[in-house]
């Protein structure tokens, strides 16, 4: 494939649209278009669905995951050649890791190799529909299933246990855990965040977490939300706080974490896997 082609589709997948794609490129969206017409016609499939974002079709995405391959191989090779490229790393990651012990595994990345790292914020249960559809190149995530053409590393586990603040513990504790919580108010990530609901589960056997939700899609303000006593939450370890108190001691949900990355000989992918997994061996269970 014409890398000018390759890296026409890539802006504009990463970008969203055509014209958002043609300011990074510093072309115009008619010269956009044409590229992408024209690698359509080699390919001889609909790569775009023409939307705001653009989606990618089936073919697309195996397009856009070839493709980013192909411009990583191009860019080590410049690195390899001692010219002064900078390679593109992008990586899928969960929110928990990314705000506890993930950037000290970016710190352990030699700065020499000039890396840059692209993450891209996702709950570990869906982090690998960004490797399926090509938008990057390694994930951590909680499926040990590989993604075609891609090896699975297993990480170690993120312990959760259930947290509140002491003030609603007074306010709302009434009797053993199970009968009062999953009535009361509760502090989930996102609607794919379901840490919550199983906890319960484990408690009832049965029905999941209050309908009484406060949604905070930030780690670090997630937790300051149960310290300000909106409701309890799934914590890990690392960012307990003073003031927090453990509704059920010793009774914890344990989330296993992968790391997929492309079968690919590529020295900047292997760096960055190398320290991901030597950080993971101290940080996580």
């Amino acid at each position: 494939m014409d890398l000018d082609l390759v890296r026409t589709l890539l802006a504009v997948v990463d970008a969203g649209t055509f014209d958002a794609a043609a300011t990074a490129l510093h072309v115009t969206p008619s010269a956009v278009s044409q590229r992408i017409k024209a690698l359509e016609q080699r390919t001889g499939r609909v790569l775009l669905v023409r939307a705001r974002p653009v989606r990618l079709t089936p073919s697309g995405e195996v397009i856009v995951r070839y493709g980013r391959q192909l411009l990583a191989l191009d860019q080590d090779l410049d690195a390899a050649l001692g010219e002064d490229a900078v390679v593109r790393v992008p990586i899928a990651v969960n929110a928990d890791s990314l705000a506890t012990w993930f950037l000290p595994a970016l710190q352990r990345v030699s700065p020499d190799l000039r890396i840059s790292f692209d993450l891209h914020r996702e709950d570990q249960d869906h982090t690998t529909a960004l490797l399926r559809q090509g938008l990057v190149m390694a994930a951590v995530t909680s499926s040990r299933e590989p993604v075609a053409g891609c090896s699975v590393t297993k990480l170690g586990e993120i312990r959760y246990a259930a947290m509140a603040s002491s003030s609603f513990v007074e306010r709302y504790r009434d009797g053993l855990p199970k009968s009062w919580l999953p009535d009361a108010p509760v502090v989930v990530f996102d609607r794919n965040d379901d840490l919550q609901d199983r906890f319960v589960r484990t408690l009832t056997r049965g029905r999941g977490a209050s309908d009484h939700r406060h949604y905070v899609p930030s780690s670090e303000v997630y937790v300051r939300a149960i310290v300000a006593g909106l409701g309890w939450g799934m914590v890990p370890p690392q960012q307990l706080q003073d003031g927090l108190v453990d509704l059920v001691p010793g009774r914890t949900i344990s989330v296993p974490l992968y790391w997929q990355q492309w079968k690919l000989d590529s020295p900047a992918l292997t760096a960055v896997a190398e320290a991901v997994a030597a950080e993971a061996g101290v940080a996580l269970r």
